[in-house]
């Protein structure tokens, strides 16, 4: 009888988790961190006059809704880009910039990204370049962006296939900071 009390009292959890998809245990965890902000550092391919290299960098999990988790990602003053995570019906992650001028109006080159193959891992998602990006940003064609995801950091990371270029940020979750104000484009 004890046996059967605990695989009744057991046994949902192990259904639920096994229901899952990589995609959406990813998505739990960036959940778990709404409304906290983190400081990142460059752990790849910075050099100075790139814009990032010595600013403080900082991301913010905003707003995290059924389907769509908003990350604003400052540089320095510069409040202009948002990660835009968005999860399909069939559990598939895709990831926009969304660029923004100071008077809120969406810049040229915004909304780029891509959308993931497959489920992914929990720890890994990746984000080929779209169609649009190609347009847009035709030198961007090849590019992959990705997030890992464990207990102490979070990467947001760029490669662009055929060239060295490597982009890589990594934030400690581990130390919240002060909530920034709102990015462009937003009120608080």
């Amino acid at each position: 009888m004890k046996i059967l009390f605990y695989l009744l009292l057991f046994f949902p959890l192990y259904i639920v988790s096994q229901d899952q998809t990589s995609s959406e245990q990813f998505w739990q965890q960036l959940e778990a961190h709404c409304g906290n902000a983190y400081e990142g550092e460059i752990t790849e391919g910075g050099k100075e006059g790139d814009g990032f290299t010595g600013k403080t960098l900082v991301m913010h999990v905003r707003s995290c809704d059924t389907n769509t988790i908003r990350i604003p990602f400052f540089v320095g003053d510069d409040k202009s880009r948002t990660w835009v995570l968005k999860m399909n019906d069939n559990k598939i992650i895709s990831l926009k910039h969304d660029h923004r001028h100071e008077d809120g109006t969406e810049e040229e080159l915004t909304q780029y990204g891509g959308t993931s193959s497959n489920h992914g891992l929990a720890h890994l998602q990746m984000f080929p370049a779209d169609a649009h990006t190609s347009k847009i940003l035709p030198a961007a064609a090849t590019n992959i962006w990705w997030f890992t995801i464990d207990e102490t950091s979070l990467t947001y990371n760029l490669r662009r296939l055929g060239t060295d270029r490597l982009f890589t940020v990594r934030f400690d979750l581990t130390k919240t900071i002060k909530t920034p104000t709102a990015p462009w484009g937003t009120q608080d």
